[in-house]
This record gives C-alpha cells, structure tokens and sequence, in this order.
C-alpha cells in the first residue's frame, strides 16, 4: 500500500496539470497496485483505491477505460463507486462489460441505469447470468425487438406476473419472441396458452419440436384445447358495405392495386376480400373461405393471376394473420421465393378450377 498512498500528494497536480501520458500512467500504475492484491484487500483500501481511481478515470483515453472496465467487470470485490461511473458512460463499449457481468453492480443500480439508458445499454444488461424480475419489467417495457428476445432466451431471467404479460403480448406480434417464450420452463399454464393462441399455426408446431419432452406434453395439450375450440360461425363478416365500396372505387375508376394495397395495410379484411374478389373474378364467399383458411398458398395463387406486386401480397398475408401477429421471416421468404416462383398459367388453371367448383 506504500506505493499507492505516495501518489496521493501529487494527485491532484497530475489531474490538473498532469499531460495526457502522466495521467495513463498514473491510472496503470494504480490498477495494476490494486489488482495484484484485488481478492485479498480489506474494504478500506478498496476504498482507497476507488477515490484514487475516480479522479483520474475521467480523464483516460477511451481505450484505458475499455481496458480497466473489462477487467473490473470479472472482479467479485471491485471498486464500487468506480464500477458504478464506468457502467453508467455513454460509450458502450466502456459500459458494457460491466453492464454484462460485473457482481458489483446491485440491482437497483443496474434497475435505474436501464431507465435512463439506451437500447445498447439493455442489450448488455439482458446477457448477465441472472436478470431479477424488477429487472426484467423495465427491459421488456422499455427493450426493442433484440432487448427482448434476448431477456427472454436468458436462463438466468426471472419474470414478474407483469413481465410475462407485457412478454406474451410483444409475443404475438414477434415469431422468433414466440418461440423463445415458449420455451421457457418458468412460463406459467395461464401465459402458455395465451401466448399460443396467438400465435400462427406455423409457430406453433415449431414450438412443440423444439421445446424440452418435458414441456412438449403440455404445450401439445394446450394446442389440442385450442383446436377444439369452435371457431367463428358462418358467414359472421358483413361483405354488403364492402361491395358498396368497391362499386363506388369502379365507377370512379379506382379499382386497382393501390386501393387493394391500402386495404390490406389498413387490415380492412372485407374491404380487401371484396376488391380481391373483383379484380379476380372469384366470388367474395369463395374468397373469404380461401384467404382465411391456415395457408397463404390461395393469397400466392389469386396474387400471380391478377399480376400484383409483391409489396401487396406481402400486405394480404400479413392482414390474414391479423394485426397482432408477426410471422416468422423465414415464413415470409420462403413465400415470397414462392410467389416468384409461380408460374401464371399455372396460377390461372387453380383459380380457373376453384370459379368451376364453386
């Protein structure tokens, strides 16, 4: 400790005054004191070297400050004031390694660094090996899509009954969220079906191979108690405003793909059907049975016929799902290599069959 307290006199020159080399210096020769004897030192000389420390620490190069950050970040018995300034620095960089691991920081410091933060600073936080669930609530409420699917892939994670709910319901715009959640073990029975009742059918079968045989039970239960569940009766949507809409777009010649475009984006499901149905020559009932069913394949077909662009097939399947629910992008390529794909003969001999059927 003699080599430690002997800079204490000259400390303050070499932080007023001190050129930038002296003051590097400084803070190597005073880390490298302290990590020497890190595990063994009483809290006083902690102490010590946390205010010798401080004063120099603002004034290092950014690179000094990733360096004594990365090694404070494994350290049990680390400097606390110094760990708590380091974590809250804009530069990520510095931040994040402490933000990831470091055990100094306590849970109501790393709960008011995420309110304050950005979305870097969350994305550090939801990797360390165990996330409270005060914790939690504020990077699922205030977390983007990375924030959260990360929070709720981390075994370490705990969720409060808010957390699983504000998660469940992010879930259902999200598929790879969906996925993550399902998995997990802790997910309460009354979170579990909500989350697959609204999520695409896809997903849910994705969910059921993927998840441990323990959960595989359960979750295959829940889906069979969805399934038996009866679905909306027969002709239940109203087609007739929506024919009236469409016959006011045709006499005012705007029966095109852009009034059919803004339907879907709007999730104007009846609105879509009907223009779809005459654009297509199909009946609206066909149609409705047809787009509504568990595949995009008809949207693919009826889509190719009438030569639409891809942005607005894109718009027809996101608007059958729903506006909650957010396919998986590997569902979304794979159809639109589909729809690439498809010829327009072809396309034309199905519809032509369905008008013939129906």
């Amino acid at each position: 400790m003699t080599a430690a307290t002997s800079l204490i006199p000259g400390l303050d020159d070499i932080v007023r005054h001190g050129a930038p080399e002296r003051r590097l210096e400084a803070i190597s020769r005073i880390a490298e004191l302290f990590f020497e004897d890190a595990e063994t030192l009483p809290p006083r000389h902690i102490d010590l070297f946390d205010g010798l420390l401080i004063a120099l620490v603002p004034h290092a190069h950014t690179y000094a400050r990733v360096d004594l950050a990365e090694r404070l970040s494994r350290l049990k018995r680390a400097p606390r004031v110094l760990v708590g300034r380091l974590a809250r620095e804009n530069e990520i960089m510095v931040a994040g390694p402490l933000l990831r691991r470091s055990p100094a920081l306590d849970e109501d410091e790393l709960v008011e660094i995420a309110r304050a933060k950005g979305q870097g600073h969350l994305l550090a936080m939801s990797e360390r090996p165990s996330l409270p669930p005060k914790l939690t609530d504020v990077l699922v409420r205030r977390g983007d899509r990375d924030v959260v699917r990360r929070t709720a892939s981390n075994d370490g994670a705990q969720f409060s009954a808010t957390g699983y709910s504000e998660l469940v319901d992010r879930a259902g715009k999200d598929g790879v969220l969906t996925l993550a959640v399902g998995r997990r073990g802790d997910l309460p029975d009354a979170h579990l079906r909500t989350l697959l009742a609204g999520a695409h059918g896809v997903i849910r079968r994705r969910l059921a191979d993927v998840v441990k045989p323990e959960r595989q039970a359960k979750i295959e239960q829940v889906m069979a108690e969805l399934a038996s569940k009866p679905g909306p009766p027969a002709g239940k949507r109203n087609f007739v405003p929506a024919q009236r809409t469409v016959l006011v777009l045709y006499q005012a010649g705007g029966l095109n793909e852009g009034a059919l475009l803004g339907f879907a984006r709007s999730h104007q499901y009846e609105d879509a059907v009907a223009t779809l149905a005459a654009m297509s020559g199909l009946e609206i009932e066909t149609l409705d049975r047809l787009v509504s069913g568990p595949r995009h394949d008809p949207v693919l077909i009826v889509g190719r016929t009438i030569g639409l662009d891809w942005i607005t097939v894109h718009a027809l399947i996101l608007m059958r799902i729903g506006p909650k629910r957010i396919p998986a992008p590997v569902d979304i390529e794979a159809a639109r290599i589909s729809y690439a794909r498809l010829v327009p003969t072809t396309a034309e001999r199905v519809v032509m069959f369905w008008k013939a059927r129906h």
